[in-house]
């Protein structure tokens, strides 16, 4: 580990003073596939415990792999597990030393959606188990389910950091489709004040600002125009778009900036 600038400490260790302490307090998963195929799960559980010191008597091959699923396969070679499995058993190999931090860099690219779910679970468990978990993703759902504080990093600037509830919150901005009871030609008079988009004949679809306006004014203003509501659905701002509004606003800041250094 190589700081740029200032003070760096892991767990309470400082990495120019205690190297080794902050190594061991950090488990890492790669994004890349990085063990020996035709070493089998057990093997390499045990090889990777005993590189990091860890007594035979206190090693946890048997717990960690009953933990990603593969207490099956504990004997088969490496090179036979699915893709799946290799990702478990990529968990499982940072946290044969129990790291207080876990460091997971894109764990479910190229996975398909079940075994994304599942890797999700086992993540939460880590972490109500107590394990500080830093997760890299481009998949804003995965980051927006997950973390409880998300970071994000456009064109090498880290651009927010903050609670996820209170980073999704920065919108004010919430959106409900309203199927009417007949088809219209174009958005009722009545409704003109409001920034409502017609779609398909029988849907409107009204853009609102909840700190300003109330759920039931939209509903009174659709009946007001003498329209019956058959069915109804709303949309909150997500991850994605609080993404989108950062990074726009902050390349419009740096109007030198051609997006050629790329974002995380």
């Amino acid at each position: 580990m190589i700081k740029t600038a200032g003070a760096v400490t892991v767990w309470g260790f400082d990495i120019d003073r205690q190297p080794r302490q902050a190594r061991q307090a950090i488990g890492v998963v790669p994004q890349e596939i990085n063990f020996d195929p035709f070493f089998t799960p057990r093997e390499l559980l045990d090889l990777q415990a005993g590189l990091y010191g860890v007594p035979r008597r206190e090693r946890r091959t048997a717990e960690l792999l009953e933990a990603v699923g593969l207490a099956d396969h504990a004997d088969a070679y490496a090179r036979s597990l699915s893709g799946g499995m290799r990702r478990r058993l990529m968990v499982a190999k940072a946290m044969v030393h129990a790291p207080p931090v876990l460091v997971l860099d894109e764990p479910t690219a190229g996975v398909d959606v079940d075994l994304r779910r599942h890797l999700w679970d086992h993540i939460r468990e880590l972490n109500r188990r107590g394990v500080t978990i830093l997760l890299t993703t481009h998949y804003l759902e995965e980051a927006q389910q997950l973390c409880d504080t998300i970071a994000i990093i456009d064109s090498g600037d880290l651009i927010a950091c903050e609670p996820t509830r209170t980073l999704v919150g920065r919108l004010d901005r919430k959106e409900i489709a309203i199927t009417v009871d007949r088809s219209l030609e174009a958005v009722p008079v009545a409704l003109a004040g409001w920034p409502v988009e017609l779609v398909e004949g029988r849907r409107l679809v009204v853009r609102y600002r909840p700190s300003q306006v109330r759920v039931d004014e939209v509903l009174a203003a659709v009946r007001a125009a003498g329209l019956g509501i058959v069915d109804l659905s709303t949309r909150e701002a997500d991850l994605e778009d609080i993404f989108l509004e950062l990074t726009r606003n902050h390349r419009g800041r740096n109007p030198e900036e051609d997006g050629s250094h790329g974002s995380g």
